[in-house]
């Protein structure tokens, strides 16, 4: 935990709740295992709330900050990879998520913020980067699942978490990488074939996972060794 320093302050995407409990009608919500992974790590989470009214000023907004989170939920609409939707099991495709995210991530890449983009997030990753989707992998193998992941050495992300050992990760997805986004790596898979893992090329430090490190990252400290690397290039000045 760093000490004696400003804490580096962390956006995080936040998520429309139509209920919260202690909370009067709706709220904007995100997930409390991202925030403690990210205090863990020595910096501060803030939600960034999907009010899309201005997106100009969103994206303005975001240079406040020291890194971007975006974190598991709903699916991404899949006109934005240029499909129409297709799938049964397509769930959460809320507007106002899409507009937040894709806006936010534009504006980061834009001023060499470091991002980390988990599960959904990768996702919004590959197609902002021009890639698509698999709208439903027709498995539940990784769906509430834990499964070993195995990294591609040199990657960044097997620097940040310091093992050459196959992860033990929790992914909750029922969604894939299709084609692959321009200027992304693949670096981490699942036993099945499964992209886990991706980076972008280049020296600004973006990385995609597909699993759930902040729900065993309390416990596991190789899963809190991603917080701790993201929150690490936070704290370099730009």
């Amino acid at each position: 935990m760093m000490t004696g320093v400003t804490r580096p302050l962390i956006a995080i995407t936040g998520r429309c709740s139509s209920t919260a409990t202690n909370v009067r009608g709706e709220a904007f919500a995100s997930g409390q295992r991202y925030s403690r992974a990210i205090v863990r790590a020595g910096a501060q989470p803030a939600m960034v709330p999907p009010i899309t009214d201005d997106l100009t000023l969103l994206a303005e907004s975001l240079a406040r900050f020291d890194g971007l989170v975006l974190q598991g939920g709903g699916d991404v609409d899949p006109r934005r990879y240029g499909e129409e939707p297709a799938a049964e099991e397509l769930y959460g495709v809320i507007p106002d998520h899409d507009e937040l995210e894709f806006t936010v991530l534009a504006a980061a890449r834009s001023i060499g913020m470091p991002i980390l983009a988990i599960c959904r997030g990768m996702q919004v990753l590959n197609v902002a980067c021009g890639g698509s989707l698999i709208q439903d992998i027709g498995s539940e193998a990784h769906w509430h699942q834990l499964h070993p992941v195995t990294l591609d050495d040199g990657s960044r992300l097997a620097a940040a978490m310091g093992t050459q050992r196959p992860l033990e990760c929790n992914s909750v997805h029922h969604q894939s990488l299709k084609v692959l986004g321009d200027g992304l790596r693949v670096i981490g898979r699942a036993d099945d074939g499964m992209v886990e893992a991706v980076e972008l090329e280049g020296d600004q430090w973006v990385v995609g996972v597909q699993w759930h490190p902040e729900d065993t990252a309390a416990d596991d400290p190789v899963q809190q060794r991603l917080f701790d690397a993201f929150v690490k290039e936070a704290a370099r000045p730009r």
